[in-house]
């Protein structure tokens, strides 16, 4: 489990179809292996810790299923791409953000961006199956941040980012045009379930 906070951007250092290498700056060790740590929102575990490389603290390495490659942006991970890192959730944790479990449900694409005030302002379109989930001041995860709707029009919505959020993610780097990773909130996935049960 994670909260959409994110505490560091690591590097693609090797890419290869099922095999990805990130630099980071975390501290991990040997017993980091079998841990889950969410990359742009995709809860993955560490198979492997390398020595530390150079600019980054450590290194470790992912193994991702056709599965994972199908419904997220990991497709697309070339060495040198920037990507959001959390750690997840111990019982002592603070529950910042919202609850995210780093099952991506999607991929999203961003439609503006938008300078609104102090902050900046995107627009999202999301696929069909997925915009039912989506409510006006709700919580979505996207690229593993935890972010608040703003206001929904049919599979399109907005979410403002402010300053220090643009500074600490990927986010700064991100413009119209880019895919997303989308996770819904947990919360109305299962009130979509249990209303169409009729229970």
């Amino acid at each position: 489990m994670f909260t959409g906070l994110v505490t560091d951007i690591a590097t693609v250092r090797y890419a290869e179809e099922g095999r990805f290498e990130l630099g980071c700056g975390y501290v991990l060790d040997q017993d980091a292996i079998g841990a889950s740590i969410a990359c742009d929102g995709c809860c993955l575990t560490v198979v492997e810790v390398g020595p530390e490389g150079g600019e980054f603290q450590s290194v470790f390495s992912v193994d991702v299923s056709n599965e994972t490659l199908s419904k997220t942006t990991l497709g697309t991970w070339r060495a040198g791409r920037k990507i959001n890192l959390e750690r997840s959730l111990t019982p002592t944790s603070e529950l910042g953000g919202h609850i995210v479990t780093g099952h991506v449900d999607g991929i999203a694409a961003i439609i503006s961006r938008e300078p609104d005030g102090d902050s900046m302002r995107f627009e999202i379109d999301v696929p069909d199956h997925l915009a039912r989930f989506i409510a006006p001041k709700g919580s979505v995860a996207l690229n593993g941040v935890s972010l608040t709707v703003n206001d929904v029009d049919g599979s399109r919505f907005g979410v403002n980012l402010i300053p220090h959020t643009l500074q600490v993610t990927t986010w700064g780097e991100l413009a119209a045009g880019d895919q997303i990773n989308l996770e819904v909130d947990l919360l109305a996935r299962y009130v979509a379930r249990i209303t169409e049960s009729g229970s």
